[in-house]
């Protein structure tokens, strides 16, 4: 199952809908699309909280994930912008995470299998940019409260079939959590915590072993 929530946690291409990207967190928000308008100060506020995203260069930290049937794992992740993610499952675990800027795989350390997808058919091509432009086609809702302002972004070209939730700290912006609810309605997410901003990450984080995702499956 962990295998599972790690296709989940990395990537949906938009012709896959088995696998699907996580990147927000506070799955089961049966949230419709914003009156007109409204939709247009929701964006402004989205767009708001996506720049200062976006302005975080790089980052680190550890984080907890949850999955449809209640399981739950940890980790660390890395991000460079633009384009680059990797997150490494702790044991048992043998999930691996890479994105390197132009690819992202998801490979099992154990049964040294990856599946390799081209990272600008994935939604991480949109959230790792260096610019993150969200238009109104993209912004289902956006729910501001005192502790946690909530964003929920669907779109077919992008995510598929999926709806993606982020919350972020109303003052400061940073993101909390993430949650992917598919089109079963079976939501993983992620919590993330101990974060480090600004971080010199060295480029070999980021590698993508080719030679043994290329090589042929036993």
């Amino acid at each position: 199952m962990i295998e599972e929530n790690a296709e989940r946690l990395a990537i949906a291409p938009t012709s896959t809908t088995r696998r699907q990207f996580v990147l927000g967190a506070g799955a089961l928000f049966a949230l419709a699309a914003l009156p007109l308008p409204r939709a247009h100060a929701a964006t402004d506020a989205a767009q708001k909280i996506a720049d200062h995203f976006s302005s975080v260069k790089s980052m680190m930290g550890e984080f907890v994930q949850f999955g449809p049937r209640g399981e739950q794992t940890g980790g660390k992740f890395f991000i460079q912008r633009p384009g680059k993610l990797r997150f490494n499952y702790e044991k048992p675990s043998p999930m691996r995470v890479i994105s390197d800027g132009k690819n992202v795989v998801i490979g099992n350390m154990k049964l040294k299998t990856w599946d390799l997808y081209p990272l600008s058919k994935t939604p991480l091509s949109l959230l790792l940019a260096d610019k993150i432009d969200l238009g109104n086609q993209l912004v289902r809702d956006v729910k501001e409260e005192s502790d946690l302002t909530t964003i929920v972004l669907g779109d077919k070209t992008i995510f598929g079939d999926s709806t993606i939730t982020l919350m972020f700290d109303p003052k400061t912006y940073d993101l909390r959590q993430w949650t992917i609810t598919d089109v079963q309605a079976k939501d993983t997410s992620v919590m993330i915590f101990n974060v480090q901003t600004g971080v010199n990450l060295d480029p070999s984080v980021f590698e993508i072993p080719y030679a043994d995702v290329h090589a042929p499956r036993r």
